[in-house]
């Protein structure tokens, strides 16, 4: 039997959400850095495992490894400004969304063929993901600073 009061079980579930929110930013703005990291120093590996669609263009590698770069300091950021958090999170997902549908688009044209089906899924699972951490912001954003004004 539990000796917390019904009032605090809820406060202990209010707590875990921002934490559990922030743990989600982070590991995005980790995944949007190291991808940036890999494809800015090594864009013709990057080409070879990952992005292995039409032809070689490192210069357009690294301008998107700009645009990775700075979403993934912008969630990082947000960690530290909870006023950024949802507007980060809506582009982060808006970019995962449209990245998906670019990747449906050419699902067949990857090499190996087998790639673009993993690269549309897995980023279609990343855009769920990301509008989940939104409604949570959102969500934690609407949320009375204090319990008891509940």
């Amino acid at each position: 039997m539990s000796t917390l009061s019904p009032a605090s079980r809820s406060g202990a579930a209010a707590g875990a959400a921002p934490r559990l929110l922030d743990l989600g930013i982070a590991v995005f703005a980790v995944v949007y850095l190291a991808e940036a990291l890999f494809m800015a120093v090594s864009p013709h590996a990057f080409y070879k495992s990952i992005g292995g669609f039409d032809s070689y263009n490192p210069h357009y590698l690294r301008d998107v490894a700009s645009f990775s770069a700075a979403l993934g300091v912008g969630l990082a950021v947000s960690l530290g400004r909870p006023s950024w958090k949802v507007p980060m999170l809506a582009v982060a997902t808006l970019q995962y969304g449209l990245h998906s549908i670019n990747h449906l688009f050419d699902i067949d044209a990857a090499n190996p063929r087998w790639t673009g089906y993993f690269d549309f899924f897995s980023l279609a699972l990343a855009t769920l993901l990301l509008a989940w951490l939104l409604r949570k912001a959102l969500a934690c954003e609407r949320a009375p600073a204090f319990p008891h004004d509940r």
